[in-house]
Order: structure tokens, then sequence, then C-alpha cells
């Protein structure tokens, strides 16, 4: 890059700072910028009643505004922090009124506006554009709108969008994201750019003492661990999820057939990780399936890439999604993933991720689960260590055993004996990961698999840091 730059100032338009899926990314990219050269600051919304006004200023929203989840990592980092009042359609004029007043009151301090609000992009970025800002960007990071009302309101006030020139730069996280933001034609167009969510994937990189630490500091240290990080809204169903490990947990508690012999005696657990207005609800109806006791609600966590690390499989059946960070996370992290079919193909980066249809049975898809465990390499491993650690055991209590029993022409035959006992099943799991074997690796191994893994998600685009200093050259070039 050229030195003649100076500092450039970017402005990010969000709903607030709390642990959504854009704000996380935009943080993980602010936290890889050269910040000497690029700085960003953050343009959020606010409920306006504490005021007593109905189009306040900046200043009067962020005296009464509650401080967010990311508020703290953006000042560190030298960023601003600036409020709206939350638009909430019948206050479009006072709406309108703050927004013009706010890029008055701060003309020539950004160079590039990113709005990753495209419900009012269409109202907010041609006044920005008005206001002098040299490159004003939409930025397109859902495939979809909530049920009702809300979702009818949010396509109306996209509409505007579907049209050239409604801002400089149309970027989107995903094929489908693009479309459903700013329409087919832009699409087809080439007028909206891909842009992946990208992770810092080193950070989510299989780490066997992490998984340790927190799978003790849980109570998981003998347990099947299901994970899930997501908030809890209608997007990310969490009401199918908690059906789906209430059929895993009934199928192994009633499997007369042994199906599932190599997971009998270990403890199944569903680890949830996010926060958001569905949780009380989701916490009700995991009491009514009888499965309370077996999930965890962690809540929002500040390191998420350590309890990737405790699960031992993901599953994450959203309704609809621009391109889920999570995911691509929990592929960093060595997890096999069943993903919904509802959300975006891009995410399908390696051998880890399995795509179901939502329309399928909650049962099925716990067959999935439960058939991808039993051929786990990692998983059969602890089961091996568990079994070692019992006849250890009992060796302790019974003393060791006479080898000359075996020394003889009536050796038994061991693939008998182990039929129906669990050790079967293992030997069957050993024997099928060689079908499972990609490019001398198995995909059961996360520790053996980590390094191709993390090398295919690079590939695809989703290293944060390279990222970085691709958008590094656009805020200051202004193109591509």
């Amino acid at each position: 890059m050229e030195d003649n730059y100076g500092q450039i100032r970017v402005l990010h338009v969000l709903g607030g700072l709390g642990v959504g899926g854009a704000e996380c990314r935009i943080i993980d990219l602010y936290r890889n910028m050269d910040r000497d050269r690029i700085q960003f600051d953050f343009l959020v919304h606010c409920s306006s009643e504490k005021t007593g006004k109905k189009s306040p200023t900046s200043d009067e929203l962020m005296a009464v505004r509650e401080p967010d989840y990311f508020d703290s990592s953006v000042y560190k980092l030298g960023g601003r922090i600036f409020c709206l009042p939350k638009f909430v359609g019948t206050n479009y004029a006072q709406y309108k009124a703050a927004v013009k007043r706010f890029f008055a009151e701060h003309r020539d301090e950004w160079k590039v506006v990113q709005g990753h609000m495209t419900s009012t992009a269409a109202i907010y970025l041609p006044i920005a554009k008005k206001s002098g800002i040299p490159i004003c960007v939409a930025h397109a990071r859902s495939a979809g709108v909530d049920k009702g009302v809300k979702g009818v309101a949010t396509r109306f006030l996209r509409t505007p969008l579907h049209k050239d020139g409604i801002c400089d730069y149309n970027f989107a996280c995903s094929r489908e994201a693009g479309i459903s933001v700013f329409g087919d034609m832009l699409m087809e167009e080439g007028k909206v750019r891909i842009i992946p969510n990208a992770v810092d994937l080193k950070a989510f990189a299989y780490n066997e003492e992490t998984r340790n630490k927190i799978r003790n500091e849980l109570g998981l240290s003998n347990a099947i661990v299901i994970g899930h990080v997501g908030s809890f809204r209608y997007a990310k169903n969490h009401e199918f999820l908690l059906q789906v490990f209430a059929q895993v947990c009934r199928l192994l508690d009633n499997d007369d057939l042994n199906e599932y012999s190599m997971l009998h005696g270990m403890r199944v657990r569903l680890l949830m990780l996010g926060a958001g207005p569905l949780m009380d609800e989701m916490r009700r109806l995991a009491d009514r399936l009888h499965i309370y006791d077996r999930c965890i609600f962690a809540g929002n966590k500040s390191n998420a890439a350590d309890y990737y690390q405790a699960m031992d499989y993901f599953c994450f059946p959203s309704r609809y999604e621009g391109l889920p960070g999570s995911v691509i996370e929990a592929q960093a992290a060595g997890l096999q993933c069943l993903v919904s079919d509802r959300v975006t193909p891009e995410v399908d980066v390696t051998e880890l991720v399995s795509m179901r249809s939502i329309d399928a049975e909650p049962r099925d898809w716990a067959k999935k689960i439960l058939e991808d465990l039993m051929l786990n390499e990692d998983m059969a491993d602890d089961i091996l260590q568990e079994e070692i650690k019992v006849n250890q055991t009992f060796t302790q209590i019974a003393g060791e055993r006479r080898e000359s029993v075996f020394e003889n022409e009536d050796t038994p035959d061991f693939d008998l004996l182990d039929m129906g006992t669990g050790f079967d099943t293992i030997n069957k799991a050993v024997t099928n990961k060689e079908v499972r074997k990609v490019e001398g690796y198995s995909i059961g191994n996360r520790k053996e698999s980590s390094e191709h893994i993390l090398g295919e998600l690079k590939t695809a685009g989703f290293d944060v840091k390279s990222q970085a200093k691709m958008m590094a050259y656009f805020y200051e070039r202004g193109h591509f």
C-alpha cells in the first residue's frame, strides 16, 4: 500500500453493538485493521423515549443509552459511538430529520459510510451522500425477514435498494443475501459484490487443552455435547433445535436394538450460546419436552471460541441467514455441522458440513447426528479411554488377570464376544473411518484435520486477516 493517505475514518451503521452476527464480524475486522491507517466509528440506534423528544440529537440519546456488549471494545480500539433514534415506522419524518442533523454536524469526518442496517439504508445513505460523504455502501447480511408485519415493512423499506445508484457500492455476505436485499436484477448485472463473513480462523482452531478446561468447568468431562451458537430470535429456529435434541435423547434412552450402543452410558447435553427475546420461551419449551436438565443456556460469552472446543457436534437449523459466521467458526474448530437447507450454501465449505431439509422431522435430524457421532474418531477414542479406566478399576479390585487363561488353542473369538457390548460398534467405527479419510486425515479427528480445514476456509475467503487487508485497500482507494 502507498503511505500518503493518512488516517481514514469509516462509519458503520448498525442497530446496536450487541453480540449479533454482523456486530461480531465487524469487530473482528476492526481488531485486525491497521488502525494507524483505518479507524472505525459506529452509528447505532436506540429508543428516544427517555429523552422526551421525538427527534433527539446523538448526544442526547447517548446520555440515556444503556452500554452495549461491544462498547468497551470499540473505545479500546480507538473508535467512537454515536446514536440515532430507533426507527419504528410512525416516526419517519423525525428519523429523517435526526439523520440530516447528524451528518450536517459531522461533515467531512468520514470517507466511507457502510450501512449494515439495510431496513433503513435507503433513508440514511442518500442523506449521507448529499452531506458530502465520498463513498456510501449498503451491506446486506441477511437473506430473509421476520414473519408478520415486521417482515412486510422490512421488504417495503428495502425496495429502493433494488435500484442502481442509491449508494456507491452494494456488498452482500452471500448471493442469497444480495438477492434478498438488492433484488435479482442488480445481482445479475454484477452490481453486488460478495464479501464473505470472515472470522479469525486461528482463534477457533481445535485446542485440546481448552476443550478439557471448558468441559471441566461445565461438568461435561464425560458427555456428548451438541452445540449451537446464535441469538434467541425467530430466524435461529431454537424450537426445532430443542425438538431435535429431545429426539436424540429419546433415541438413546430407548435404544432396545443397540443401534447406538457405542454411546450408551454417556450423558448427552445441548450447549447453547447466545441471548435474546425468545430465550425464556425456549427455556419453557425445554421444560415441556422434559430435556431442561440436559440443556445448558450459557448466554453470551466473551470467549465464545473456547466453547466451540467443548462441543462434539454443531446443529444449526435456521429458518434463514445471510451467511452465519457461527457455522464457519464451528468448522474452524473441527466440528461436524448439520445445517438447515435454508442456510446459504456458501457455508458448505468443508467436508464437515451436512445440509438437511428444515421440513424433515426432528427425528430424522436426530438420527443423522447420532450416526455421525458413531463414526466420530474422537468420540470413539473418548469412549475407549472410559472403558480402559473401568478395566483398570476392576483390576485394582480383583487383581491382575492370569494370562495363561488364553495360552491354549481355545482362544475365544473376540469379535463374537464383543457383539452387542459396544466394542463391536467401536471396531466398526474404526473400520469406517477409512472411508471418511480425506487427503490423509480423518474427518472425525479434529486435531489431525485442523490444518487442512483451516486451509480450505482461508482459500474460500473466510480468513479475517486477509479480508482486513482487502477492505483497507478499498477504504483508502475507494475501489477494489
